[in-house]
């Protein structure tokens, strides 16, 4: 770095310094209460004499973060510059895009996804019956279910469009409102869901290698409540439903997921998601998560499929354990900026859950609880389509399902 530009977060420290001195806090020794410079109740521990603090900033990349630089300016160590120090120029990463392409994907999403879905649930076997009315055709019941969810209407409102897919061909009969709500309702409904989104993931295996784990939470109009005897007042709180969600970080296509009630830890569901797509196909190479999935089991799972764990460690992470832990122990201490590189695609997956909810909802409409697990695992394949789309038209694949298993899935 020239000697006439200074480190960015040295800068933000004494601007923290100057904005924030007062509410500075001396806690014993070199230890100090630095208030956070976005969140208003917000702060952080920062020892002097270890140059040490508990931002994810230093947590992550071990430097000597802004809230280090607040403190020495606090202490007087660093006397305040007479004019204003020259600020480096942040290089920010570009990524191409090609617009004519996503254009035409964009343009042309809603009739390739309707032809997309019908090779999908071609797949479908019908159950067997042998008594009673004729059911309606399991495979036209998906069909509509997914669409309905594509449009973001209620059943009802949705009943047009559904016609629709019926006139063009789609279903041999558009169910009513009240036979789509009873099919979202089944259990049972949940596994084949779970196929149809891993088999609309498979054409993109070719391409995709690194991948990201997480989750996130979709709201309900559904909550519980109780009567508090300590305050004598009812109290009641929100219900939520969570999926828990492995993409692959090229095209953000979700390989495999697992949808639970909101209280559901991330930890337990790494491994299920893990083994679901390596046993699709996938060649896993890298795997990045958050801290949540730090565990000798997670690490060991990703080697046992060819993979490299990108797990940040913890603060009280030591550098013993299993022959796992202490590779990434020592690949996160010894190389942290190549080991930042990889896990920083991460946010990838936080990028599908966002496009997942901004284009497809981010609540469920259904109040009962098979029903909004379903729900959102029709909202994952609802997104898997739209991901092809764009696939087929800026990769120029050519998606074929259902070409390595049985002709068909027998429903449950």
């Amino acid at each position: 770095m020239p000697a006439d530009v200074v480190d960015l977060r040295q800068v933000r420290g004494l601007a923290l310094a100057k904005a924030k001195s007062t509410r500075f806090r001396h806690i014993a020794g070199d230890t100090y209460l630095v208030p956070s410079q976005t969140t208003a109740g917000g702060g952080y521990i920062v020892d002097a004499a270890k140059a040490a603090c508990s931002c994810p900033d230093y947590e992550e990349r071990g430097v000597r973060c802004k809230h280090l630089w607040a403190v020495a300016y606090f202490r007087q160590e660093l006397a305040e510059p007479d004019a204003e120090l020259p600020v480096p120029t942040p290089v920010r990463p570009t990524y191409p895009q090609d617009w004519p392409a996503y254009n035409r994907a964009q343009c042309e999403e809603k009739e390739r996804a309707q032809i997309l879905l019908k090779a999908l649930c071609d797949g479908i076997a019908q159950p067997p019956q042998k008594m009673g009315r004729p059911r309606l055709p399991l495979r036209d019941a998906v069909y509509c279910a997914t669409m309905k969810v594509y449009g973001t209407m209620s059943g009802r409102r949705s009943t047009t469009d559904l016609q629709a897919c019926e006139e063009n061909g789609f279903v041999a009969h558009a169910p009513s409102y009240n036979s789509l709500f009873r099919t979202v309702e089944r259990p049972e409904l949940a596994p084949l869901l779970k196929i149809l989104i891993e088999q609309a993931a498979l054409p993109l295996r070719a391409v995709e290698e690194t991948f990201a784990v997480d989750g996130t939470g979709f709201a309900t109009s559904t909550y519980a409540r109780w009567f508090d005897h300590k305050y004598g007042e009812e109290k009641k709180i929100q219900r939520w439903v969570k999926a828990h969600a492995m993409v692959g970080t090229y095209t953000n296509i979700v390989t495999s997921v697992e949808v639970t009630d909101g209280f559901a830890n991330d930890s337990p569901m790494f491994v299920p998601l893990l083994e679901r797509t390596a046993a699709s196909g996938f060649l896993v190479r890298d795997v990045c998560a958050d801290k949540a999935y730090l565990s000798h089991e997670n690490l060991a799972a990703v080697e046992r499929v060819g993979g490299v764990p990108y797990i940040p460690l913890k603060t009280n992470s030591g550098p013993s354990g299993s022959a796992a832990w202490e590779r990434l122990y020592h690949l996160y201490a010894l190389h942290r900026e190549d080991f930042l590189k990889h896990y920083h695609q991460r946010s990838n997956v936080e990028s599908v859950f966002s496009a997942i909810k901004r284009k497809f909802g981010g609540a469920v409409r259904s109040k009962l609880l098979p029903a909004q697990l379903n729900e959102v695992l029709l909202k994952c394949l609802c997104h898997n389509l739209s991901m092809l789309v764009h696939s087929i038209h800026e990769l120029g694949i050519d998606p074929v399902f259902w070409n390595e298993r049985a002709a068909r899935v027998e429903a449950p």
